[in-house]
């Protein structure tokens, strides 16, 4: 298994199978979000407490969810990093943090936009709120250690460091709303509580945000190995063929 993990890992194998999965990975992920948004947005019935602005859920719960799901992957990947010293964990890492920002910002803006008519207010400093914005301080700080040393290597050890420890921000994000009194909702036990007519839509779009993230992150992943091997001769001769096949296409 390891021989065939470091054979994946070598960057020019890795690069060439990432782009083989990005249009496929791209497709499932707009068809799914497709389906669950037509659905739930256009379909879904109103509910009886909240009307419907409860239908902002189906941005904010996928956001949230992969939020977590993907510094979790970080921390899996950062953890092969610094224990086996593979190169390409520490880029995949860096690949993945400003995705998980993004939806992580996506989570805390709908979820304000959510709270307004059911709370009254913007922002509490709620335990779930609260810790969510540590995990968007997170992720900023893993970005800027990724960009903070020249050196590679010391980039990944600090950035993989800092995710590592921020893993403990994970369960307390999950478990807030059931070991403090706050005012976010409780845990729907993966969505069984909600009627199956609300409940499908939210489902695709979650898988819908799944595949994105996977999409995104291979795209940024393809961008990190060439920069970071782009004095190597493979990188030249992807280059000099994209090169010359654009020449050909204009002539």
């Amino acid at each position: 298994m390891w021989k065939w993990l470091h054979q994946l890992a070598k960057p020019e194998r890795l690069y060439h199978l990432c782009g083989k999965f990005v249009p496929w990975l791209g497709l499932a992920g707009a068809a799914c979000l497709l389906i669950g948004w037509i659905w739930g947005f256009g379909f879904a019935p109103s509910d009886y407490q909240q009307g419907n602005s409860y239908r902002i859920m189906y941005i904010h719960v996928p956001a949230a969810i992969w939020s977590m799901g993907i510094y979790a992957s970080m921390a899996i990947a950062a953890f092969i990093g610094l224990v086996w010293q593979m190169k390409m964990s520490d880029l995949v890492s860096a690949a993945m943090a400003p995705v998980g920002a993004v939806f992580t910002f996506i989570a805390l803006a709908t979820g304000s936009a959510w709270g307004k008519p059911m709370w009254g207010t913007w922002w509490v400093w709620d335990a779930r709120l609260t810790s969510e914005l540590v995990l968007l301080f997170l992720y900023l700080g893993a970005i800027a250690l990724y960009n903070a040393f020249e050196d590679r290597r010391t980039a990944g050890r600090a950035a993989g460091i800092l995710v590592l420890v921020g893993v403990v921000n994970l369960p307390i994000i999950h478990f807030s709303v059931e070991w403090w009194n706050t005012l976010h909702q409780g845990s729907t036990n993966m969505q069984n509580t909600i009627d199956p007519s609300m409940r499908y839509p939210l489902r695709w779009a979650i898988f819908g945000y799944l595949f994105f993230f996977i999409t995104l992150t291979l795209m940024r992943l393809r961008n990190l190995i060439l920069m970071q091997e782009r004095r190597r001769p493979w990188v030249n001769a992807l280059v000099n063929t994209r090169q010359n096949n654009q020449h050909k296409e204009r002539s």
